[in-house]
């Protein structure tokens, strides 16, 4: 009998308007055999706004600045329960599917390859 492929690992990439940086690393893993990513946003205005269920079906939490993960734990503290948020330290001046923020989203992402 063949063996069952493992669930894919579940990452959420956070940025303010869910726009252009959160998108964009969502978009690097679309088909990934190992790897399920959403992306969504902070602010008031985001295109999807962060919610409770999004930090709970995340295995992994990547915000692009401090600030947003910041706010994730002054909003969703308790349901953070311990999962540990990442900040990839991405400033907000790319456009979406821009090469340099794709360039650096895989770089800075492959920093953190230990928790992947």
């Amino acid at each position: 009998m063949p063996e069952a492929s493992p669930e894919p690992e579940k990452l959420l990439f956070i940025c303010s308007l869910n726009r252009w940086r959160s998108p964009t690393a969502e978009r690097i893993f679309d088909n990934h055999p190992h790897y399920e990513a959403r992306s969504a946003g902070t602010e008031p205005g985001a295109r999807v706004r962060v919610t409770a269920g999004h930090l709970g079906w995340a295995d992994f939490i990547f915000v692009m600045e401090r600030r947003h993960a910041d706010r994730l734990r002054e909003k969703f503290g308790e349901e953070l329960g311990g999962k540990r948020v990442v900040v990839l330290r991405i400033p907000d001046k790319y456009r979406s599917g821009d090469s340099q923020l794709v360039a650096l989203l895989q770089h800075k992402l492959a920093e953190h390859r230990s928790l992947l």
